[in-house]
Order: C-alpha cells, then sequence, then structure tokens
C-alpha cells in the first residue's frame, strides 16, 4: 500500500486498463524501478515509508507547484486560490517587466499578463516564500485559416534530376511551388528532419533521431548554398567532380532500383561542404550567420561539439572527451546555420506559392539514447528507461521503441524549457507541427532496461503544462498544431486536445461505427478539426491496401498472427466494404486509379479541416516506406517513390504524371468544413 502511494505521488501507474472492463496490475520491480529512474529510492520497505514520508511532507508544506498554468481570458490557476489572505505576489515578466498584487486581486493582475512563461514569488504575511514558473498561453493554437488539401511526403523519398541521390530541401522547395501554383495545394507534410545518429550504416529512421532540436545537414541542397558561386577554379574542380559522382548515385537509384544510401549521399555532401566552409561570406551573410549563433546559443554549441565528437570518436559517447575540436564544432554550426536558412527558404517558397500553411514539420516523440539531446541534457531524460507501447489486441508482446523519456519533475523544475526550446525550434519554418504520438502529452509507457515491453508501467506528465507550452510556441510562431491520435485513445485525452485548437488525424482505414455495427463511418459522421488521409508512411499505399498486396507482402515476411487464407478474406470484406460506401455515393471505383481516387473524394466529403494525400498514391506506388515490426527484413525509409511497376520516379516525373495530375484537379480546395451533428464525430 505504501509503495502504491509513493507512486501515485510521482505520477507511476501501478495498474493499467488494455481495454474496456480489464485492468492489469503492474508488478512491483517495475515500479521500483521506475522510481528509481525519478531519483526515488524504494527499494526496500523502509526505503519506500521514508520516500513516501519526505514526499508528503513536501507537499504539505508547498505554498506553490514548481509550475503553474494560466490560460489567458480563464480563472487564475487553482493553485493560486490556496494562499493565506493577503499575499503578495510579484510576477517578473519574460519581457524583463514587472507585476505585483495581492492575492485577492490576481484574476485582475493576471488579465493584464502577456503571453510567455514567467516567474511568480508569493510571500505569505507570516513571511514563507515560494516561488513557480507561470505559463501564460493562449486559449487555443491557432486555427487552420479555411480548408485545404495539401501532399504528405517523406522528403527523402523525392528525388529530383538535382539532387545528390536523396531528396533534398531544394525538392521539396520544388514540389511545394508546383502543388501550391498548380493545385492550389495548401500544405506540405514532411516526415521528422531531425539529425540522424551517424554510424555504419545510420539507422535511416527519421523517428530515432539523435537530435529534435537541430535539422540534419543531409537535406541540404549543395548548389543553393551562395558561397558554391564564389568557390575558386580548384575547389570548383572538385565540386564537380563530387557532383558527378552524386549523379551516379542519384542513377542508381531512379533508373537501376537501387535503394536510397544516406551515408553515401552524406559522404559527397560532407566533402562538397567542407570545401565551400572555406570559401569566404560576404559582410551580409556573415551577419546572419553571426545572428543565428547568437539567437541559438549554448544548444547548438552543445549539438556542434556532439556532432564533432561522433565523427571523431563514434556514436558511442563512451570514453569521449571532454572537448572537441574548435575549428569542427564550428562546422557543425556553420551546417546547422545553412540548414536553416534552406528550410526557411522553402516555407517562403511554399506560402509564396499560396499556400495558407506551407510546409508542416513533425516532431518525433523521442531521440536516441547516445544522441545529442541524452548528451547535451542527460538530467531531463530517464536513465536506464524507453518509451514504448503497452500489450494490447494488436500487439501481444507490447513495443519497446528505444527512446529515453523525458523525466516529468525535470521538466517542471525547469520551467519545461527543454520542450519550449525544442518546440521553438521546430516552429521557426513551418506553417503547422505534427506531434507524433501526442497522448505522449499525457503519459507514456516507460519500460525498464533489459524487460519486455509487457513489464512497463504508464507515467503521468502535467498535460496540463504540456499543451499550454504547446498552445504557447504555436502561438508565437503562428502556426496550427495536428496531433497523432490513432489507435487506443482515451476519450478524455482527445477532448482536451480539441479544446486547446489540436486537430487529431484521422485514417480512412481506422474510420468505423465501432459502438454501433462496425462499418465504414459515413463522410457526414467524421469529425472536422483532424487531418484526414487515406494512408500514412506505416500503412500500405492505398493501390496495395485495395489489391490485397500488403497482406502477401506481410505473409512472406512471417508477420501475420493468423492464418493467410484468414487474413486474406477478412482484407478482402473490409475492402469491399469500403468499395460499397464510395459506390454508395455515386464514386467510380472501376479500376485501380479510380477507386484511390475515390478514396480521396470520400475525404472531401468529410467536414475534415485538412484533407493530406499521401504522394506515392498518386503514382500508384505499392511499397510501404515503413513496415512496422521489421528492421532488415525490409528497406525501411530507404524507398524511393515509385509508380506501379517499381520503377523509381523522379520529381520531374512525379510532377508531369497524369495520374498525380488528375487526382490533385480532383481535389481543388472546396468550401469551408461541414459541421457534423453533435455526438456524432468518430471518437478514431
Amino acid at each position: 500500500m505504501s509503495l502504491a502511494r509513493l507512486a501515485a505521488l510521482h505520477g507511476v501507474a501501478t495498474s493499467y486498463a488494455p481495454s474496456q472492463d480489464v485492468t492489469v496490475p503492474v508488478g512491483d520491480a517495475t515500479v521500483i524501478a521506475v522510481l528509481a529512474a525519478l531519483g526515488v529510492d524504494a527499494a526496500t520497505p523502509g526505503a519506500v515509508d521514508a520516500a513516501l514520508g519526505a514526499a508528503e511532507a513536501a507537499a504539505a508544506g508547498r505554498l506553490l507547484p514548481g509550475t503553474l498554468v494560466h490560460w489567458l481570458g480563464g480563472p487564475p490557476p487553482a493553485g493560486l486560490t490556496g494562499l493565506p489572505p493577503g499575499s503578495r505576489l510579484t510576477v517578473d515578466r519574460e519581457d524583463g517587466g514587472q507585476d505585483a498584487w495581492r492575492s485577492a486581486d490576481a484574476a485582475a493582475g493576471l488579465a493584464q499578463l502577456p503571453p510567455g512563461v514567467h516567474r511568480l514569488t508569493a510571500v505569505t504575511p507570516d513571511g514563507r516564500t515560494a516561488r513557480a514558473h507561470l505559463i501564460a498561453a493562449p486559449d487555443r493554437a491557432p486555427g487552420v485559416p479555411g480548408r485545404a488539401c495539401g501532399l504528405l511526403v517523406q522528403v527523402y523519398s523525392l528525388l529530383s534530376r538535382r539532387s545528390w541521390g536523396m531528396g533534398d530541401l531544394g525538392d521539396l522547395a520544388e514540389l511545394a511551388g508546383w502543388a501550391g501554383r498548380v493545385h492550389g495545394a495548401g500544405f506540405v507534410q514532411v516526415n521528422p528532419l531531425h539529425t540522424a545518429v551517424p554510424g555504419t550504416p545510420t539507422d535511416p529512421s527519421p523517428y530515432r533521431p539523435s537530435s529534435r532540436r537541430f535539422p540534419d545537414p543531409v537535406h541540404l541542397r549543395i548548389e543553393d548554398v551562395p558561397e558554391y558561386a564564389y568557390a575558386g577554379p580548384g575547389r570548383r574542380a572538385a565540386l564537380d567532380a563530387l557532383a558527378l559522382r552524386a549523379a551516379a548515385l542519384r542513377e542508381e537509384v531512379l533508373a537501376k532500383g537501387a535503394l536510397i544510401d544516406r551515408d553515401a549521399v552524406w559522404a559527397l555532401k560532407k566533402a562538397a561542404l567542407e570545401l565551400l566552409y572555406e570559401v569566404p561570406r560576404g559582410p551580409g551573410r556573415d551577419a546572419g550567420y553571426r545572428a543565428f549563433l547568437e539567437d541559438q546559443g549554448r544548444a547548438l554549441t552543445d549539438h556542434a561539439r556532439w556532432c564533432a565528437l561522433a565523427e571523431e570518436r563514434g556514436a558511442d559517447p563512451a570514453g569521449w572527451p571532454a572537448q572537441a575540436p574548435p575549428e569542427r564544432v564550428e562546422f557543425h554550426r556553420w551546417l546547422a546555420w545553412l540548414t536553416d536558412t534552406q528550410l526557411a527558404a522553402a516555407q517562403r517558397a511554399a506560402r509564396e506559392a499560396g499556400m495558407p500553411l506551407g510546409l508542416v514539420h513533425d516532431l518525433a516523440v523521442g531521440v536516441h539514447p547516445e544522441g545529442a539531446d541524452v548528451w547535451a541534457q542527460p538530467g531531463a531524460f530517464a536513465a536506464g528507461m524507453s518509451v514504448g507501447a503497452p500489450p494490447d489486441a494488436f500487439n501481444a508482446r507490447g513495443q519497446d521503441w528505444g527512446l529515453p523519456p523525458w523525466r516529468p519533475d525535470a521538466l517542471a523544475a525547469a520551467g519545461y524549457a527543454p520542450y519550449r526550446d525544442l518546440l521553438r525550434g521546430l516552429l521557426r519554418h513551418a506553417g503547422a507541427l505534427r506531434i507524433d504520438h501526442v497522448m505522449g502529452l499525457f503519459r507514456l509507457w516507460w519500460v525498464p532496461a533489459g524487460r519486455p515491453p509487457t513489464e512497463g508501467t504508464y507515467v503521468a506528465y502535467d498535460a496540463e503544462a504540456m499543451l499550454a507550452v504547446l498552445v504557447l510556441e504555436a502561438h508565437r510562431a503562428g502556426a496550427a498544431v495536428i496531433g497523432e491520435d490513432l489507435g487506443t485513445v482515451e476519450p478524455a485525452v482527445r477532448r482536451a486536445l480539441a479544446r486547446r485548437g489540436v486537430l487529431g488525424t484521422s485514417v480512412l482505414w481506422f474510420e468505423r461505427d465501432w459502438d454501433g455495427d462496425g462499418l465504414p463511418l459515413a463522410p457526414e459522421r467524421w469529425r472536422a478539426d483532424c487531418l484526414a488521409t487515406a494512408t500514412t508512411h506505416d500503412l500500405p499505399p492505398s493501390a496495395a491496401r485495395l489489391g490485397g498486396e500488403h497482406v502477401e507482402l506481410r505473409h512472406r515476411l512471417g508477420l501475420l498472427t493468423r492464418p493467410v487464407a484468414e487474413e486474406r478474406a477478412a482484407d478482402a470484406v473490409e475492402t469491399a466494404e469500403w468499395l460499397a460506401v464510395l459506390e454508395g455515393l455515386g464514386l467510380d471505383v472501376k479500376g485501380e486509379e479510380a477507386a484511390v481516387r475515390a478514396l480521396y473524394a470520400f475525404l472531401l466529403r468529410t467536414p475534415a479541416r485538412l484533407v493530406g494525400v499521401w504522394l506515392p498514391d498518386g503514382v500508384g506506388d505499392r511499397r510501404p516506406q515503413n513496415l512496422p515490426g521489421t528492421w532488415d527484413q525490409y528497406p525501411n525509409w530507404r524507398l524511393p517513390v515509385a509508380g506501379p511497376d517499381g520503377r523509381a520516379l523522379s520529381l520531374e516525373e512525379l510532377t508531369a504524371s497524369p495520374r498525380l495530375n488528375a487526382l490533385m484537379r480532383a481535389l481543388r480546395p472546396g468550401p469551408e468544413p461541414r459541421t457534423a451533428p453533435p455526438g456524432a464525430q468518430s471518437d478514431q
């Protein structure tokens, strides 16, 4: 009983409910390990009693929590209402100003407070003092400016005749310009562009990065670096030689069916960038670089130090020296600046093409345990823990994603500075931000090292504070927020997200009347506040789904959990049900291309504010970009966009494709979304 009380005080669950009416207890060993990762000794009954006594005494004597949230226009935070009458409050605002008032006047004082993260000091009449971070956030995140259709794309898979073996930021800018001007598209959503952990080979997954704070320079377009034009004859010859090798690498992918080789691409780009680094910058360029360094501060320097040490010593930080070669640190700071400028250019190209949102960036749920973020901020992460998912109806063994979680207590003590800085960086050049596994703002499944995912437990975060920081930073950037809330999500979580203006994600194949007949959900019953799409990077492209090819692929790789005949039959029924719905709406489903177009036409009939077209669907690609549950059995994250025959297509071929252009013409922006009847929106 004492262990359970101690766990509750630290937000550690001692049971969980994988389904309705089913509760699974969490073993004591797991609870003790998770508490240890939070700095709480619960190894013995005596230690539990001591920790519990200390925690309860601290809670009883605490005047203020470490962080308070004030939603602008709303009532004072509950944490202020418990202060003794006559307490004096002083707010040191983040803009350098200061406000002071009595506790009885808190509502009036808070009403004048600007958005930001401020420092609050409370002094009681008997002289006790308490301090807290005060997050003052707008009531909701910025909304989407009207209804919009757009593209969903993995940037690396988008090769043009100018790229060096994988898609780059120049290709992204070209795609956005074409989609906006030719088809009136409102956005392009991309995969996480976070910095990867170098290796042999580098892990290609964009969802297990070294750092989420800085983008990876592998995405740079070399010829778009301004110093490229001013390289002298010797450097020009060397650059031309590298470009020839890059062209050969590109042709291996586009003409010969090779996989994208991120390491080979980076070897060529890095060699070219080292040549360009020696080309003097003009005074205006240099001033821009210096301003970037000042703005990014120590976080950038720490990141650059990690990159410099990793390239010299390998990606395992064990045994690294305290310092890195200064010249290599400066080189990696320069790379971060270049990548930032090209991201800015891509967003500018999208907005100039008429896109109301432009780029939608993606925030991965975590980082690699040996990457730059953990190395630079070790106290912010829970050592010996990994984020995952509990066992459920789809995966009886649970999941371990190999990503160390943030410590909720460390975030609160820092006023959520690590989270704020992360969001601010991602939103610099974004019209919207997608949050992968957005439920992680509320709780995460922690798995102790060396134990299976079945022996994990949930750890709660201060969702009010996490949402307030998210809304605040989105407000500063003028950007919308999209949460990836697929799968089993508690209704209260979706309500809280919707209350703060965070859009959800709805995928056609998952939208069924789960509380009724189980059939596909009628379009008018879909929720409005979401991005709707037919598929994602983790699911089969629509052509493969309609043809049942995804079942055969999983069968060949041994991933099915029941006999293949049962899988085929169930899949055929599901597909037939959706085709019947489409036909019932008068949509043409005769032939694969028409059926794919009908899926997206169906999405337009929902009230969804955003409709996203998976770019491979536009050309009949049949290969998923990622096949969950596989590692080396399938080329995850290394496939270029291809046609129905599996032949890779360049950006130039994609934009000229009659099939893609016909699909995009059919999805020209329509009227404002209809509002679903109250209580009729999907919970999926």
